[in-house]
């Protein structure tokens, strides 16, 4: 069987930027482990696969390690297959996934993703959150999924070096680093997750569900600009909606081919 495969950069305007995914469209679904097989082949931080459900489109994404709950950049990438190369012209897109619904509305060059909101909670202090990145932060929060940690110093977030066995035991998927930025963006963040398998994520759409309502609460606003500070890089505008948010960005596809799968 042959299956159609885009891999797309997101939170971008050119390629080589943004975090790829890549993006499998089916008309029904495979087994969980061929799902998982071909994220493994991908060997991208997130695949994505959709498959039509009425007027709507059931959504899921995998690392190359796992299934995971909610992955932005794969959203948006899907959205951008949807819109670009498979016709869809409705005024916006409703996938239903593991995180509930979530809509994509395509605007000029870019895309609207409005998803829940992820309000983190503030932690206790624990020695292994000073090991993570050999410094101490000024604080530190959790969402449902990951860790928050807040330094006061924006080239801090920027240069850092994470220690990755360190990161790997804490109990969360991953751990959101994130600092005010000091003059063209309102705060930059990173986003490191191995025990997904990813060691850096380059540009992390469900990261903003946390980042934007802490912000939010401490600056006193509702729109941000945002960059996630990879190497790769990538700029988010996002709104804060109380229980939803809105992060937006463009995209632009690398390569399209075909899957073939002898199952």
């Amino acid at each position: 069987m042959n299956y159609n495969i885009y891999q797309v950069d997101a939170f971008t305007d050119h390629v080589f930027g943004g975090n790829p995914a890549a993006v499998v469209p089916l008309t029904e679904w495979l087994s969980d482990e061929v799902l998982q097989n071909i994220a493994m082949e991908n060997n991208l931080s997130e695949t994505a696969f959709f498959v039509a459900d009425g007027g709507d489109y059931h959504i899921r994404w995998f690392t190359p390690d796992v299934e995971v709950n909610l992955c932005g950049h794969a959203t948006l990438a899907s959205s951008h297959v949807l819109y670009r190369h498979l016709g869809y012209s409705g005024d916006e897109i409703r996938f239903k996934s593991r995180s509930g619904n979530l809509t994509v509305r395509a605007m000029d060059d870019k895309y609207v993703l409005n998803f829940p909101s992820d309000k983190p909670v503030a932690q206790s202090k624990d020695e292994l959150f000073v090991r993570c990145f050999d410094r101490e932060p000024d604080a530190v929060l959790k969402g449902s999924a990951d860790y928050l940690f807040v330094f006061e110093d924006e080239q801090f977030v920027r240069d850092v070096s994470p220690n990755t066995d360190v990161i790997r035991r804490l109990d969360a998927e991953g751990v959101i680093i994130t600092a005010r930025g000091k003059s063209e963006v309102d705060f930059v963040s990173r986003f490191f997750a191995p025990q997904l398998g990813i060691p850096e994520d380059p540009v992390t759409g469900s990261a903003h569900t946390v980042l934007v309502p802490y912000w939010a609460e401490r600056m006193q606003k509702d729109e941000f600009l945002a960059h996630q500070v990879s190497k790769r890089g990538g700029v988010l505008e996002c709104k804060y909606l109380g229980g939803r948010c809105e992060i937006g960005g463009s995209a632009r596809t690398f390569q399209d081919g075909t899957i073939t799968l002898q199952i």
